[in-house]
């Protein structure tokens, strides 16, 4: 029987495995944070206004005796992976552990402008990412859904049968959508001497309430599934529509779109698709592998009937 490790040396052989095991393990990164939302300890620590120590935050979270260690562990590990800080307090005697907030950790403080703590209740969620523990049975069949290999249909209609799962997604795309605040800030030249725009899977608002306010002449549309939008009132500028993106989609000067990308290389013959299903028009983009590693891509695209002298843009 041939040897398993290739006559390969005792030290690659480790390394390998402590990459392995890295990743097997990776999902006790995202329950850990999902954990720390669910206690609320990134809200406790900034109300608290200072440091916490450990013994004030078990305290604060009615922690049973037997679990208290448990949790000093689960915050060693949120503080490696860059969500708290611990600080010695010097105050005390035995120079006790405190946990202090980081810049991650302050996205996650309930209450505040921005707070992507909806995010990570949703996309950490059992019932959404169910979906990805079944990648195989996913890739093996041609016309099958990943959401549906575990919610037994596709996710937009999972969501239009299930208003709490709704309510969760909406909430977790308008948090994410109060980021998009921070970049307007500097692109307001995009949008120079547009008079309309359409926010496609625009959910309540969120984002074309922040165009509105810092564009009060620009009209913008949110589209969005019916029951996404059917209850929402807009203003003078500020306009809810229902519909599905596949089949039409509203006239306007300019499209915003936000998608998705994880770790996935997409060709821009995904793009030219949903331009063409917007605009209807024949667009030329070059065939092109686009590797979005990450994932937000704010798509921004000007209609090719408004008359736009794009070497400003």
């Amino acid at each position: 029987m041939a040897s398993s490790i290739n006559n390969r040396k005792p030290s690659e052989i480790f390394k390998a495995q402590a990459l392995l095991y890295k990743n097997m393990y990776a999902f006790l990164d995202s329950m850990s944070l999902k954990w720390s939302v669910e206690m609320n300890i990134p809200t406790i620590i900034y109300n608290h206004g200072k440091p916490i120590t450990h013994s004030n935050l078990v305290s604060i979270l009615q922690i049973p005796s037997t679990k208290v260690d448990n949790v000093q562990r689960l915050m060693r590990l949120l503080a490696h992976n860059g969500f708290f800080e611990i600080v010695t307090n010097q105050e005390l005697e035995n120079e006790e552990e405190a946990y202090a907030l980081t810049v991650a950790s302050e996205l996650l403080v309930k209450g505040t402008e921005l707070c992507l703590a909806p995010m990570v209740e949703c996309v950490l969620d059992p019932k959404f990412n169910a979906s990805f523990h079944n990648f195989k049975k996913w890739i093996y069949e041609e016309d099958l859904n990943l959401f549906a290999t575990s919610l037994g249909c596709d996710l937009w209609e999972f969501l239009n049968k299930n208003p709490q799962y709704n309510r969760l997604f909406n909430d977790a795309m308008a948090s994410d959508s109060k980021m998009i605040n921070l970049a307007l800030k500097d692109c307001k030249l995009v949008f120079e001497g547009l008079e309309s725009i359409v926010d496609v899977g625009g959910g309540n608002g969120t984002t074309g309430k922040i165009i509105c306010e810092i564009f009060p002449n620009l009209k913008c549309i949110v589209f969005d599934r019916p029951k996404v939008v059917e209850n929402l009132c807009g203003n003078k500028n500020l306009t809810y529509v229902g519909g599905d993106m596949f089949i039409s989609v509203p006239k306007a000067d300019a499209v915003l779109l936000k998608v998705c990308f994880f770790k996935l290389k997409y060709s821009t013959s995904v793009i030219l698709f949903l331009v063409q299903r917007l605009f209807k028009d024949e667009i030329i983009i070059n065939n092109v592998d686009i590797n979005f590693e990450g994932f937000l891509f704010l798509f921004f695209c000007v209609n090719p009937a408004f008359d736009r002298d794009v070497n400003k843009v």
